[in-house]
Formats: structure tokens, C-alpha cells, sequence
């Protein structure tokens, strides 16, 4: 895996990756999205939901854990693991039994169950201060991998 990133300097500097990476997601990706507590991961999965077309809300699935979306291209899940006690407590979500996008927050609740080709996002920052959008590209997402971003070699 290649990690690499990019400055995000405010909540619309987020449209243009979330809607690279729309572009190139197929059934069954899962992008773990990571950060501390206010750095922009449900706004990232908001803006990647936006990007596939979706105009309804998109609440925090912080109490629900999981939100589904029907697309017209894909079906993705949006999932927030902060409140799973146990990486084997995802059993019952049936997150391994789907072939729906995954954007799950806090993905270091499924430790060593995070599939390994996952596609890790990571944001840096919080309040008025720039993010910082770092990324572990896994062997599944090369060739894919959006233009608009720079190149991770």
C-alpha cells in the first residue's frame, strides 16, 4: 500500500475528491474513513453521496450505525462503527455479507476484520483549520485510482 494526501481547506474543497472517488467506486468497495471526533469524515461520506447523486439527507448513522442508500448505480452503506464494542459485534450489521459500497467510520472498530483491500482515508484537522486527506492506496484500487489526485507511485 502507497500513502499519500492532499490539503482540504475548507468543507467544499471536499466536492472535488468525494466526486473523483464516486466515480470510480464498484460494488462491494469499502472505504474506511478515519479521524479524530469533528475532522470531516461524515462530511466526506456526505459529499461522496452527493457525488453519486443522492439529494436527501444524509444524517450521522453515529445511533443507527449503518444507513442504507439506493442508488441508481450502486447501493452503499453508510456506516459509523464508534459505538461497536467488539469487531465481532459487526456480524449482526451484515457489513461481510453485502455488495453494497461501505463508507464506514471508524473502521479501526473492525480491527483485523477491516477487509485488506480496503481503501483507507484518513482526515487530519479540526475546527477552522485546514484537513489533511492522506490515503493507503491497496493493490484493488490501482489503475482506478482518480485522475484529479495526485499519483501515489
Amino acid at each position: 500500500m502507497v500513502s499519500t494526501g492532499l490539503v482540504i481547506t475548507d468543507e467544499a474543497g471536499l466536492a472535488a475528491p468525494a466526486a473523483a472517488l464516486a466515480a470510480a467506486l464498484r460494488p462491494g468497495d469499502t472505504i474506511a474513513l478515519s479521524g479524530d471526533l469533528g475532522a470531516g469524515k461524515t462530511t466526506l461520506a456526505r459529499a461522496i453521496l452527493r457525488a453519486l447523486g443522492w439529494a436527501g439527507d444524509v444524517p450521522s448513522p453515529t445511533y443507527t450505525l449503518v444507513q442504507p442508500y439506493d442508488l441508481p448505480r450502486l447501493a452503499v452503506w453508510h456506516v459509523d462503527l464508534y459505538r461497536l464494542e467488539s469487531p465481532d459485534d459487526a456480524d449482526a450489521l451484515g457489513l461481510f455479507e453485502t455488495d453494497a459500497v461501505l463508507l464506514i467510520e471508524w473502521p479501526e472498530r473492525l480491527g483485523a476484520r477491516l477487509p485488506a483491500d480496503a481503501l483507507r482515508l484518513h482526515l487530519a484537522g479540526s475546527g477552522e483549520a485546514p484537513r489533511h486527506l492522506t490515503w493507503a492506496l491497496p493493490a484493488a484500487w490501482e489503475g482506478r485510482w482518480p485522475a484529479s489526485f495526485p499519483n501515489p507511485s
